[in-house]
């Protein structure tokens, strides 16, 4: 009798246990999940175009920089097309993003699309691309300094020509007003350099819209070569649209006549200078222009003033620098 109520007692106490970790009693080894952070909010996030690796530089550092943070971030790609950036915020707002950045894809236009934002409460930050229009408001934009890098881009303008001087192609992209100060700085710099010479001056014989990107730089290049057979140097706003007129150079067998200053730094843009395809670049630093974009958001979002505009300093890369930089072939 009292091996039967050792063994009923025991069975209870067995059983008890288990029903009790069942119930939440003890550990809950069946749910794993319920310590795991939650996002605090996604960032919707329009570049120009990820078909520029130096745009796709700047998402994927804001997202890295922002899963530090435990946010969620959406990248999308605006193609260089104002309609479809418009759409993608919209399609932001649906999805109930608590920040948005972009790249306008128009400097201008694309205010409308931020006003919507502005309506919606949602806060806009912008990087690389401002935008100026009337009545958009945009908490605070990071940048490189591009009104500095045009003038450095003049500089090596200056330094590639020599005395002798002669005509200069600009391959612009005057949608984006980093390329409006870019273009800016650089004629400042080649118009105080004309000044009181006879001989030997800079002459920039066309501003053309080479859309940023390698076949239209191409294509503005060969036609400017035809207008202009003996042109003697272009400024393009950016690596792709260099490379474009690189390709433009070699083809008519102008490749040693026409130096060529673009701006950015990407990797390509160096590798090329290293091989002595481009004279100079003033570089930026578009990992840099990602992170501190997230850090204003976060300064926002705890409440703390945050300046309306951040610019980074570019840095003139040139050959020497290529031939000793351990990142290039």
């Amino acid at each position: 009798m009292k091996r039967r109520l050792y063994l009923f007692i025991n069975s209870t106490l067995i059983f008890g246990s288990l029903l009790l970790i069942n119930c939440g009693g003890g550990e809950n080894v069946s749910s794993p999940n319920v310590d795991e952070p939650r996002s605090k909010g996604t960032i919707g996030v329009s570049v120009l175009t990820l078909g520029n690796p130096f745009f796709s530089v700047i998402a994927e550092n804001m997202k890295s920089e922002a899963a530090r943070h435990g946010y969620d971030v959406i990248i999308v790609d605006g193609d260089r097309n104002v309609q479809k950036q418009a759409n993608q915020i919209d399609d932001f707002l649906t999805k109930g993003v608590v920040a948005i950045v972009l790249n306008p894809c128009d400097r201008i236009s694309t205010g409308a699309a931020i006003k919507k934002a502005n309506e919606a409460g949602v806060p806009v930050f912008t990087c690389d691309l401002k935008c100026v229009a009337e009545g958009a408001e945009v908490v605070s934009h990071v940048g490189s300094d591009n009104l500095q890098g045009g003038k450095l881009a003049g500089e090596a303008m200056i330094e590639a020509l020599g005395e002798q001087g002669g005509k200069v192609l600009v391959v612009h992209f005057p949608q984006a007003n980093s390329c409006q100060l870019r273009v800016q700085g650089f004629m400042e710099v080649i118009g105080v350099y004309n000044q009181g010479l006879a001989a030997g001056q800079i002459e920039v014989v066309a501003e053309l819209d080479g859309g940023g990107v390698r076949d239209e730089g191409y294509k503005v290049t060969e036609d400017t070569l035809q207008a202009h057979p003996d042109l003697a140097g272009i400024f393009a706003i950016n690596d792709p649209s260099a490379l474009g007129a690189r390709a433009a150079l070699e083809k008519a067998g102008k490749q040693d006549q026409v130096k060529i200053v673009a701006f950015d730094g990407q990797p390509e843009g160096k590798q090329a200078i290293k091989d002595g395809k481009i004279f100079a670049d003033p570089v930026q630093f578009p990992d840099k222009i990602g992170t501190k974009t997230v850090e204003l958001i976060l300064s926002y979002f705890n409440g703390e003033e945050v300046p309306s505009e951040v610019l980074i300093p570019t840095e003139l890369y040139r050959q020497e620098d290529g031939l000793q930089d351990s990142s290039l072939q």
